[in-house]
């Protein structure tokens, strides 16, 4: 998936709000950008930084740059933008990308299914169980080439994760696919440590018989695409 306008770099003075970030532009413009991300993007807000922003002619918005990548300045990057993994994995199952789930034909985004929620992706084909994936964002990483999940307590995913196994054990299959929105990790696990109802919730849902996959991304300042699965340890 290529961004739909080309990224331009600049450092981060600082985040805030959680949706807010103080940036400087090459030009030594200093303006505020969109931030996507709700979590606390640990490692990933230091000022100075280098990042990649997206700039916008929109008049409907009132920002008109959005960060979409941090530059860790060594080869590597990390997507900070949530809402990038729905569209490269659409992207990537269309293309028949994804093993596990190339044989689904149709993909349906945001269906609501369980107590008041949406699913991130219904895939259906002919003959084959329904398929409710759940997207989710990684992108923090504490040890060299270990990405984690959650960055910070999420009852909002812990919810998601009860839903799919309540799917799982309806028949259907259901799948937590962790993007790993950085191009320096080989392998995931859970921050217990940040969020243990989650990892608790996600033991519950693997028991159930939620499917869990995990897959790396390669990310440029030109776009981001889903790579090769990782282990989940």
């Amino acid at each position: 998936m290529r961004f739909q306008t080309p990224l331009v770099p600049a450092r981060l003075i600082r985040r805030y709000k959680r949706f807010l970030a103080d940036i400087r532009l090459e030009d030594g413009r200093e303006v505020t950008a969109h931030c996507a991300n709700p979590g606390s993007m640990m490692g990933l807000q230091e000022p100075g930084m280098k990042i990649w922003v997206e700039p916008n002619d929109d008049p409907k918005k009132k920002l008109k740059f959005g960060w979409r990548l941090v530059d860790h300045e060594n080869g590597h990057f990390t997507g900070v933008d949530t809402s990038l993994p729905n569209r490269a994995l659409r992207a990537a199952i269309m293309a028949g990308e994804v093993p596990e789930l190339a044989a689904y034909e149709t993909v349906r985004p945001e269906q609501k299914y369980g107590t008041n929620s949406r699913i991130d992706f219904l895939l259906q084909q002919p003959g084959l169980p329904d398929a409710y994936v759940e997207i989710k964002s990684v992108t923090l990483s504490r040890q060299t080439g270990l990405a984690e999940f959650p960055d910070s307590v999420t009852a909002r995913g812990t919810k998601h994760v009860g839903e799919l196994a309540g799917m799982a054990r309806l028949g259907h299959r259901a799948i937590l696919f962790y993007l790993i929105q950085r191009t320096d990790c080989t392998a995931m696990s859970l921050a217990r440590d940040i969020d243990p109802a989650y990892a608790d919730a996600f033991g519950t849902a693997r028991d159930a018989g939620v499917e869990v996959l995990a897959y790396d991304t390669r990310i440029t300042p030109q776009e981001i695409r889903v790579g090769a699965p990782v282990p989940v340890t």
